[in-house]
């Protein structure tokens, strides 16, 4: 077992996380101790989202992208091959790369102008012959790239650990609804680009306020959002009463808050009860007819291919820190106990029309981002939530985690998963008890279920 510094005594960890009644401490919010041990336990192991191809669509572009506190680089070599790498000098240590993305051939340090192929090797080192009199062997010198690396229908993962499972394994149950979160609406795999510029910003808050509740509180719309579909920011309009999410056709299903409950996964999904998927509503009344015709055709595509497929589930927070959902990715990268570095990514049909993909922008910049009327709101909780925690007094009280404690159920149509009330804290008490494993875990073989008995 892990246990925390002197500034906490003896207690250890898993005295600060009791699932069982729900009841965890403010410490794992706010603690500095806690938080360095999370750099090294947790996102030193576990699986990363980087980004997607479509952002190196050629060889030598590079996205500049991070894991946990680490600026990474996702390059395409020059032979096509991707590659992450610790955007770090092996010399003194200077970022190599200070663009947010680019093609280059070389990345050199502007430091004392040491240069790396874009397949990570050490190819260039001023006064080589004078001052290293030709005995540095650049082999061993090469930018430090990531343990594993993979291309998962276009979304780039990568970790630290090369003993880290098969990232498939590491999806679970999840895995085929965060493949249908990168096909196009037409049911294409891999059909999607994301758009460029990201979103970045930084938060106030500890970056598990943010990535344990997005996609596992669905307690908080009534309150949080209710000023929303006033301002109508939804494509439709003022139809539909002004919700902000696009109208759908009724399709029979019932909406659960699922989980895997071993992997730290989960989300708000349904369990549908008929196969295929709903019939086409025209929704984008505020823009041009072109979208909605693309739109209705895309559907009719994406019916045939799933004809008679019941498609449960879909997208999550894959853990520990990044949802993934059909239309955005929200990304929360940690940026010391008390702030977290906010990303946005979009996806849009890689070939969908100028006019289409001009609506689908608008709309998220309506929605999503700093600017978002939909985040303002959740942003707002979890700053002043992680201010009113740090106190000596309030970091006494520990929080209810207690929705739907103890009702929680399995049903054979979603192998795999947990489910509990649509509101609930299922997923919230899920992600915490794969946090705790983590910290506590000595090796990847001490991580249930992936690799046990290996």
């Amino acid at each position: 077992m892990v246990h925390i510094l002197p500034s906490l005594g003896d207690r250890s960890l898993r005295s600060l996380v009791d699932l069982e009644q729900g009841l965890i401490s403010r410490e794992i919010y706010v603690n500095e101790d806690i938080y360095k041990q999370e750099l090294e336990q947790v996102y030193g192991r576990a699986w990363l989202f980087i980004g997607h191809e479509s952002l190196v669509p050629n060889p030598g572009d590079f996205f500049k992208s991070r894991m946990g506190e680490e600026s990474v680089i996702l390059v395409r070599d020059h032979k096509g091959v991707l590659h992450v790498f610790l955007n770090t000098c092996r010399h003194r240590g200077m970022k190599v790369c200070r663009y947010d993305d680019g093609n280059t051939r070389l990345f050199t340090c502007p430091f004392h102008g040491w240069s790396y192929d874009t397949d990570g090797k050490l190819v260039g080192v001023p006064h080589f012959k004078t001052a290293f009199h030709e005995e540095l062997d650049k082999s061993e010198f090469g930018l430090y790239e990531v343990g594993r690396i993979c291309n998962f229908y276009g979304s780039i993962w990568a970790t630290w650990d090369r003993d880290a499972p098969p990232f498939e394994d590491y999806l679970g149950a999840y895995a085929d609804g965060v493949r249908r979160c990168f096909e196009s609406m037409d049911g294409v795999d891999n059909g999607v680009e994301l758009f460029r510029p990201v979103q970045r910003w930084r938060l106030p808050c500890n970056w598990k306020f943010p990535a344990f509740s997005f996609d596992g509180d669905r307690m908080h719309g009534v309150t949080t959002h209710r000023s929303i579909n006033v301002a109508a920011i939804g494509p439709q309009g003022d139809r539909n009463e002004g919700d902000r999410h696009p109208m759908r056709a009724r399709f029979p299903s019932t909406n659960y808050e699922m989980s895997i409950r071993e992997l730290g996964h989960g989300g708000h999904n349904a369990i549908y009860d008929l196969p295929g998927v709903a019939p086409y509503v025209d929704t984008w009344q505020t823009e041009p007819p072109e979208v909605d015709e693309y739109y209705r055709q895309a559907r009719e595509k994406k019916a045939k291919k799933y004809e008679g497929q019941f498609l449960h589930g879909g997208g999550a927070l894959i853990f520990p820190n990044v949802n993934i959902q059909e239309q955005r990715i929200l990304h929360w990268h940690p940026h010391g106990v008390g702030a977290t570095e906010s990303w946005r990514f979009y996806q849009v049909d890689r070939n969908a029309p100028k006019v289409v993909k001009d609506a689908q922008r608008r709309y998220m910049m309506r929605y999503c981002g700093p600017a978002g009327l939909t985040e303002s709101d959740d942003m707002e909780n979890w700053n002043y939530a992680s201010e009113a925690s740090t106190g000596a007094m309030a970091r006494r009280l520990p929080y209810p985690f207690k929705a739907g404690l103890g009702h929680d159920y399995t049903d054979d149509r979603v192998p795999g998963m947990t489910l509990n009330f649509d509101i609930a804290e299922e997923n919230q008490r899920s992600r915490l008890a794969r946090w705790l494993a983590f910290m506590e875990a000595g090796s990847w073989n001490d991580l249930y279920p992936l690799n046990k008995g290996k």
